[in-house]
């Protein structure tokens, strides 16, 4: 078993991208619950994981209206608590796919399992800023920091992001404190994290400690440089390209795996489906000529706005080779781009093409 997955207790069969920090995904296996266990959770960091105990946990909040207001981990625990099942997705996720239409030297090549589903319990993010008394314009933006500091960041310095005033207000924004009923594991981002469902994970701050109502999105490099789209041929530079935010609707396939090889006959094929608001997911179609005709697969019913849905469909495999394409609609017709390479871009983000896999049927 790989030390850093033995360390963070996590399952001994994770595809682990780097060690230091620990950059992981799960086998795609562990993916076919409502619920993601812990053990199999994704993992995305980008420094050293910080050791912070509840008792030295610190928040500090800020904007228009107040100073500094400081909040310990039992304040911010008295608050009334909120549980949500929500889908957390690395913007990375599916980057492998882009990585064969062209190079992108120094990224992780994450496969389909950057992306998992947990039980939140925390504090609702707008009960927290109430409590401070912090206000601001409806334009307004929330920046968070994290004490993880990011070697990679230019200048090194800790993680930071932002989202919209108006998603902070909106009630589903947790401090949350507990994942999958237990304590949130410290490389998980405990003693406690944002959790901001329908946006990429990016933005759900682990170890947070700072929070500021500010007039525009953070400065911080991971949201005024990275984890931004950008032209194919463009440099990552501050302000350049357009932030990511909101989840693309997307889908992937669980089983059979890419490559394998099948019995002839009925063939189950299953995955996953997601998107910034999860019920508005209206079908999963798959292809098994090349995208001249689609059956609609079946789907499992939304649980909730910020949690996947499951689908499944079983086919007739004939002897020889098998190429299935899976693509996802939503409640207006909308689908996902035919191909990856139209979505090449140098951070390899935000990968929703189709889902292609080339099968043997023996």
């Amino acid at each position: 078993m790989h030390s850093a997955l033995a360390e963070w207790s996590k399952r001994p069969d994770m595809v682990v991208h780097n060690d230091a920090p620990l950059n992981c995904e799960p086998p795609l296996a562990a993916l076919a619950g409502e619920i993601t266990a812990t053990d199999g959770f994704y993992c995305r960091n980008h420094g050293p994981i910080p050791q912070i105990s509840p008792a030295d946990w610190r928040l500090t909040v800020a904007g228009p209206g107040t100073g500094p207001q400081p909040l310990g981990y039992q304040q911010v625990t008295e608050l009334p608590a909120h549980e949500l099942t929500a889908t957390l997705v690395c913007a990375g996720n599916r980057r492998a796919e882009l990585m064969g239409v062209r190079p992108m030297p120094g990224k992780e090549p994450w496969r389909q399992g950057a992306i998992s589903t947990a039980t939140w319990r925390g504090a609702r993010l707008a009960d927290v800023l109430v409590a401070a008394g912090v206000g601001g314009a409806p334009d307004a933006h929330v920046a968070f920091t994290g004490v993880d500091v990011a070697p990679e960041a230019a200048p090194p310095q800790p993680y930071g992001s932002s989202i919209p005033l108006a998603k902070a207000m909106a009630g589903e924004v947790l401090l949350a404190w507990a994942m999958n009923d237990e304590p949130l594991p410290r490389v998980h981002g405990g003693p406690i994290r944002v959790i901001a469902p329908g946006f990429i994970g990016a933005r759900s701050v682990k170890w947070v400690t700072g929070i500021t109502v500010q007039p525009g999105p953070s400065a911080n490099y991971f949201q005024n440089v990275e984890y931004r789209l950008l032209p194919p041929d463009a440099e990552p530079a501050p302000g350049a390209g357009t932030p990511l935010s909101s989840l693309p609707l997307n889908c992937a396939v669980l089983t059979p795996g890419d490559g394998a090889t099948v019995p002839a006959g009925p063939l189950d094929v299953t995955g996953y489906a997601v998107a910034e608001d999860c019920a508005r997911i209206a079908a999963v179609e798959v292809s098994a000529d090349g995208g001249d005709s689609w059956r609609r697969a079946a789907l499992t019913p939304a649980h909730g706005r910020w949690s996947w849905r499951h689908w499944s469909l079983s086919i007739n495999a004939e002897p020889g080779p098998l190429r299935l394409i899976a693509r996802a609609v939503d409640d207006t017709g909308a689908t996902q781009p035919e191909s990856a390479a139209a979505l090449w871009n140098p951070g390899g983000y935000a990968n929703n093409s189709w889902t292609r896999l080339n099968l043997r049927v023996a």
